[in-house]
């Protein structure tokens, strides 16, 4: 039997603006209210997902939201015909509307917690759409995240689905950013890291005075039971606060994992050493590799700046690993010193590959931020809805796809326009026929 790590990425979706609605995410309240470039925003998605299918990787396509939400806007008083409601809304709660419209479920990292059949008790591979309390723009995403993945791996024999978490900060739950898991072979029984930033019901320990922690102890706890993974699999680790502090708003902003080894920076976690222990200690069989970023090379703030963490840890042949970065690494004078070190060195990561998604990036979303990790047997990955895989065909009707419904320019102005719903829908309605998804979305049903 063969075993992969697929990654989904999310579709960018025709309404990506930049509106800085993340408090904590640097890049997003930075670039807030600049024009976006929704067109090449999802080209640029698109060539990274290509890319990584060139590199041999299996790869799948997740669709986005329907945006704008206009149950949202409904439901918090305005009425009427669509373009009254969005006349309203820009008038009287321009925020609510800059939510409604927004496209983040680009970052599908935050669509969902996977675990696959090699760490449950039931043998599926287990899916846990985020319920992401935290925001108002992304509480939004949880019910259609639920339909499209259900579309995507619509197998019962081999895949369990669960309903979100309950919609409170108790509970709060941002997805696969805070988690990643460790294993000699993707096929072998691992160790799923969930790591957290805050306890809700323990209010003495420690947690972050600036920034919200957006992941709870409690959540992730609930994730694993749901999940059927056992006190041997699951490992409940804390973010040092003083990094959400500084913008480290998810685990993947400061750490990423793959297979055997854990590349994260010295000042990501609380109690490092404690945890490298309990890690090796589940893991006696693994050859792990920690490869910790000195903060004396790599501090904080570059590394938030260039999401140098925020990069898909890709496995290569003969157990080696390459680097799936953004273009801003190269660009920042300590991170580019620290790689060109970094590949000197007599690690599994050998390779660095530089991607452009600066539209992403520009609104808080790195390469690893825009994919979902999903490992799976072959049997597992051919009970996949295929229209979903990424094949050369798919890739070029998709870019034609995004040329015919995107626009090349989106302003807050531009959402006033009620012909974008329009736009908007159109395009959803021909895309779910192009990924065999059926009616996933609110104005489908």
């Amino acid at each position: 039997m063969k075993h992969f790590e697929v990654n989904f990425d999310g579709l960018v979706g025709p309404t990506h603006n930049y509106a800085g609605l993340s408090f904590g995410n640097v890049a997003s309240q930075h670039n807030a209210k600049q024009v976006a470039n929704p067109q090449q925003a999802a080209k640029q998605g698109l060539d990274k997902m290509k890319a990584l299918a060139d590199l041999g990787f299996k790869q799948g396509v997740l669709a986005p939201q329907q945006r704008p939400d206009l149950q949202l806007l409904r439901r918090i008083g305005f009425s009427g015909s669509d373009a009254k409601v969005i006349s309203q809304a820009a008038s009287a709660a321009p925020d609510a509307l800059l939510a409604a419209y927004s496209a983040s479920s680009m970052w599908t990292a935050n669509a969902a917690t996977v675990s696959p059949s090699a760490d449950t008790t039931d043998g599926k591979v287990h899916f846990t759409p985020a319920n992401l309390t935290n925001k108002l723009h992304r509480s939004l995403e949880p019910q259609v995240t639920g339909n499209i993945l259900r579309a995507v791996f619509n197998d019962s024999k081999y895949f369990a689905h669960h309903q979100h978490l309950p919609e409170n900060d108790y509970y709060g739950d941002e997805g696969a950013a805070n988690h990643t898991r460790l294993c000699g072979q993707y096929g072998d029984a691992g160790l799923e890291l969930f790591v957290y930033g805050r306890s809700a019901a323990d209010a003495s320990q420690p947690a972050p005075t600036r920034y919200p922690a957006r992941q709870t102890l409690e959540a992730s706890q609930a994730i694993a039971r749901l999940h059927g993974l056992s006190e041997d699999t699951a490992l409940f680790i804390q973010q040092n606060p003083q990094v959400i502090d500084k913008g480290v708003f998810h685990n993947d902003v400061i750490a990423v994992g793959n297979r055997n080894v854990l590349f994260y920076h010295q000042e990501a976690f609380l109690d490092t050493e404690k945890q490298l222990a309990r890690m090796r200690q589940a893991l006696p069989d693994v050859d792990l590799h920690f490869i910790e970023v000195p903060a004396a090379q790599v501090s904080v703030e570059d590394a938030v700046t260039s999401y140098l963490f925020n990069t898909q840890l890709v496995s290569l042949a003969d157990n080696k690993m390459a680097l799936i970065a953004p273009t801003d690494c190269q660009e920042n004078p300590a991170v580019a010193a620290y790689l060109s070190d970094l590949l000197s060195q007599d690690t599994p990561i050998q390779d660095v590959h530089y991607m452009d998604v600066k539209q992403s990036m520009r609104n808080g979303g790195g390469p690893a931020c825009l994919r979902l990790r999903v490992a799976l047997t072959d049997q597992e990955l051919s009970a996949v809805n295929p229209y979903t895989l990424l094949d050369n065909e798919l890739y070029t009707t998709l870019n034609q796809w995004v040329d015919k419904h995107y626009r090349d320019r989106l302003s807050f102005d531009d959402l006033k326009d009620p012909q974008l719903v329009t736009e908007v829908c159109t395009a959803l309605d021909e895309l779910t026929r192009i990924l065999n998804i059926g009616s996933v979305y609110p104005f489908q049903q």
